[in-house]
């Protein structure tokens, strides 16, 4: 970036000098002449500990007293956004204020909600998961507080000169000293912007970031601008977009020595007592350790091996080894970092985040699991359950979305899939650790990555097992952070084959199709004309034919021109174009077409879509707000729904959910479909908008059934009770956290529940009683059954006894040899030859009835079982395979079992014989 960019007339009237930075060499903005470093970290180190530079504030005081600032000086206040960005289709977690407002309103498709604006923002970063509790500044959970401009060129809010006079304002009217405040240039780019960016420092620590984003990477008609070698160029929008640190505020207004003591002082000292380490709270050389700690962290990146180097910089200073050191500074850590969590887990699972193994879900579980595990180290007596609900509560409880109660069910259900989880993953770790001992290798990070991700084993455990089995594993210090890296922005699906990929650069050429299927979702017949038609493909300037989209199908029927008519096989949608493939025969541009839906597929899928819809609704109702849709996919006799629930729907909860969904259709609410402008959308209706991804515009289209509100591409039916019934057919659990259920409306539903009855009475009729005595009898011949089969098991041993004793066989160097033929099943052949050798004989048996059974058992180490019965059954025509002690096998050709047996007997003697 050019000086001209940061040369701003509030600089030169305030009387700031530019300077250079003597360590780092960056540009920052002064009023002290003397002063010759930026002022940030690790140029400086901190030191606002013990001696605050702003006056005390706690965190709602600092929140309400920025806000009240900025609504002072004409912004308007929002309500913060959920932390689950579910307006966002690349990111899973709301990272940034700014984050709020992308890409829609950045990029100018929308207005803004207000301009200016101010909110403050609960923000969640996972990047520096491992430095967080260590370092004494990072958190996973951070409010950042923030004042919005969006100026166009028909209306300029405010700029630079006005944004860094109201940073010097507000810093002013909390008490700080406007002479210690540095401005440092610092460019920013991210996300397919740049502008210039100043970052805020005062007392060495940088409390907030004033960004001018006005460069974009979409191509312009004005000058590139070079930013780290790469061209950006000026957007139509100019914004302001700062954010200020809510909780560095605090801590730079309180002086403690980490920002854990300043934003968690109660959760803090709760959870000291709770780890059995209330009594370093009034130790003063713990203080005294804990705030160089940080100060030290402020100047360097403990990331990595860094990690090392601060515990050994900490200990010079205060002349005490590095083990004892830890010993004192490594369960205060984990306290610190179990603050933070709770806090975040109560803004996740608060603003309905489902922990699973996808997405947003994932993190959730990583955060969660994370603190489960520093928890048992320090063999806390609190209840995670507990101290998340207490976090809800110290910000509100009615400030989310979930109840409490149902977060509570959700920790707990999670504490039972960890224990599981921990069981299971000793002996995945044990076989792999062997695995890599035997080879003299380390397990290396890519395997504890895969076991972590696919197995949830947490790496300290892996380490801790694989040691017990003699292997070796180098955990890095940032373990933790490079998982959230991977898993924190939505992965772009692989590319495949585009089907419409020999249509497209066609389709651009062709006016938008008019889409009657909107204006007339009822009707089933239109008339249109071609205006092109090629490989199949033909294009009208209207059409009721709803093209594939949103888990709908596509509709079929027939076009009819003057001299032929063709089939409506599929229709797709290029852009605003949408394309018929047709078979019967061409048509011709300019050619009139009287089309018709085939009506009844159109009437199910309406009914479909729509009762997805009410049993989305019906599933919250039951289940619980937290319940999102994952997938849908509507079909004409059955359709699916996939719901984000964070265990198994029981079958009680699923009759209550298809109740409901009948109370909705009976009610025969109105379907309101309409077209409203995304941001006034998204204010009224919040969030829960965006169930089957994220539309692109302006507008959106939102359909409201009953108390449901989504926007939604599809065709439905005009109100409720022209669903008909609505009918679950069945439940699938589709992975961790997600739920499908199958179901059938209106005739669908009909048929299937007549289907059910065709079932019932053909099963009715089998056991010869009347459908209702059914689940008695049915009661009654498995009891019946189950008796006879423990007679029949009883029988067949006693069989085993019988034959036992005329199984005498031949006696060789002091070994028992039995090689005979045994008209017995498969277990019993086992048996009577597991007892043979079980005794230190030989067994060869076979079963010559059809197909040949073959079991060899072998109580000697001269007589391998498996080479036997590989022998036998080659003579047979089979094959077959063991273990040395037993093996078993089979053979088509029964013709040859005597010559068989006789081979088998030959080649034990053999063996016998050395």
């Amino acid at each position: 970036m050019l000086e001209e960019e940061y040369t701003l007339d509030y600089f030169r009237s305030q009387g700031f000098e530019r300077k250079v930075c003597k360590s780092c060499g960056a540009a920052f903005w002064t009023r002290d002449p003397e002063q010759e470093l930026c002022g940030d970290a690790p140029c400086v180190t901190y030191n606002f500990i013990g001696n605050p530079v702003f006056k005390p504030h706690t965190v709602d005081e600092m929140r309400e007293a920025f806000l009240s600032f900025f609504e002072r000086h004409g912004h308007t206040r929002l309500a913060r956004y959920p932390v689950a960005a579910r307006w966002r289709d690349d990111i899973y977690l709301t990272i940034a204020s700014i984050a709020d407002f992308q890409p829609f309103v950045t990029s100018g498709v929308v207005p803004p909600p207000a301009n200016p604006l101010t909110i403050s923002q609960p923000c969640i970063r996972l990047n520096d998961l491992d430095s967080v509790g260590r370092s004494g500044r990072h958190l996973t959970l951070f409010e950042m507080m923030a004042h919005h401009a969006f100026n166009t060129p028909e209306e300029q809010i405010y700029w630079k000169n006005e944004t860094v006079s109201l940073c010097d304002e507000f810093i002013a009217s909390i008490g700080g000293d406007l002479s210690r405040v540095t401005y440092k240039e610092h460019p920013w780019y991210g996300g397919g912007n740049a502008g210039a960016s100043v970052e805020v420092l005062i007392g060495g620590l940088e409390v907030a970031t004033l960004v001018f984003m006005n460069l974009g990477r979409q191509k312009t008609d004005k000058p590139p601008v070079d930013v780290n070698g790469v061209p950006y160029y000026p957007m139509r929008l100019n914004i302001v977009d700062t954010g200020y640190g809510l909780e560095r505020f605090v801590w730079a207004s309180k002086g403690s020595p980490t920002i854990y003591d300043a934003v968690f002082p109660k959760m803090v000292s709760r959870l000291m007592r709770s780890a059995h380490l209330e009594d370093l709270l009034d130790n003063p050389e713990f203080t005294k350790i804990m705030g160089l700690s940080a100060r030290c962290a402020g100047v360097m990146d403990i990331s990595g091996t860094n990690l090392h180097n601060l515990r050994r910089k900490v200990a010079e200073s205060i002349d005490v080894p590095v083990d004892r050191l830890e010993r004192i500074v490594v369960p205060i850590e984990k306290v610190y970092a179990i603050a933070d969590h709770t806090r975040c887990l109560a803004y996740m699972l608060g603003d309905c985040i489902v922990p699973s193994n996808v997405r947003e879900g994932y993190l959730a579980r990583l955060v969660l699991r994370r603190t489960l595990r520093m928890m048992n180290d320090l063999s806390m007596d609190e209840d995670l359950g507990d101290l998340v609900e207490a976090q809800m509560q110290a910000v509100g409880i009615a400030n989310f979305g979930q109840d409490a109660g149902v977060v509570r069910e959700i920790v707990e259900n999670e504490k039972v899939r960890y224990a599981s989880t921990l069981e299971r993953g000793t002996r995945i770790v044990q076989k792999i650790a062997r695995n890599y001992k035997a080879k003299s290798a380390s397990v290396p990070l890519d395997e504890v990555i895969t076991l972590y991700d696919s197995h949830g084993i947490p790496p300290e455990m892996i380490k801790d097992v694989a040691a017990a089995e003699g292997a070796v594993v180098e955990i890095p210090d940032n373990f933790y952070s490079l998982i959230a890296d991977v898993h924190s922005e939505a992965q772009k699906e692989a590319e495949g084959q585009d089907p419409l990929a020999p249509y497209r650069e066609r389709a651009k050429t062709l006016p938008p199709t008019k889409k009657l299927y909107y204006e007339l979702p009822c009707e089933i017949e239109f008339e249109a004309m071609v205006l092109d038609y090629f490989d199949g493909m033909a294009v009208l300037d209207q059409t009721l034919f709803y093209p594939e989209g949103g888990g709908q199908p596509s509709d079929t029927g027939t076009l009819v021109a003057a001299n032929h008519m063709v089939r409506v096989e599929e229709a797709t949608k290029i852009g605003e174009v949408i394309l018929h493939r047709v078979t019967g025969g061409p048509l011709r541009r300019g050619d009139r077409v009287k089309g018709m839906v085939d009506e009844e597929r159109r009437l199910s899928m309406m009914r479909h879509h729509t009762a997805t819809h009410v049993l989305l609704h019906a599933s919250k109702v039951v289940l619980g707000a937290h319940v999102h849709q994952a997938g849908a996919q509507k079909g004409s006799e059955a359709s699916r729904l996939d719901i984000r629930h964070y265990k198994h729907i029981t079958t009680d909860e699923l009759k209550r959910i298809e109740v409901e969904a009948n109370r909705l259709v009976m009610a025969d609410s109105q379907v309101c479909i309409k077209i409203e402008e995304r941001t006034k959308a998204e204010q009224k209706y919040g969030f829960g908008l965006y169930q089957g991804g994220v539309p692109p515009g302006r507008d959106i289209r939102t359909v409201q059934v009953g108390s449901d509100v989504q926007a939604c591409a599809g065709t439905h039916v005009r109100s409720t009770g022209e669903i008909g019934p609505v009918k679950i057919l069945g439940l699938e659990h589709i992975q961790d956290g997600v739920e499908r259920l199958v179901f059938a409306a209106g005739v669908a539903a009909v048929r299937a529940m007549q289907g059910m009855e065709d079932l019932l009475r053909t099963s009715a009729e089998v056991v010869s009683v009347q459908p209702d005595n059914l689940p008695a009898a049915v009661t009654r011949f498995f009891g019946e059954w189950k008796d006879q089969k423990k007679e029949i098991e009883r029988l067949q041993k006693k069989v085993v006894e019988l034959e036992m004793q005329n199984l005498d066989g031949e006696v060789v160097d002091g070994i028992r040899v039995v090689v005979r033929q045994v008209d017995a099943a498969q277990k019993e052949l086992v048996a009577l030859a597991t007892t043979i050798a079980n005794e230190g004989g030989v067994a060869l048996l076979a079963s010559g009835d059809g197909n040949v059974k073959v079991v060899a058992t072998s109580g000697n180490p001269a007589v391998n079982a498996a080479e036997i019965v590989s022998e036998v059954c080659g003579v047979l025509g089979g094959k077959g395979g063991g273990k040395q002690g037993l093996a078993q096998g089979a053979g088509a050709d029964a013709s040859r079992l005597g010559q068989a047996l006789e081979h088998g007997r030959s080649k034990i003697l053999e063996a016998l014989h050395g």
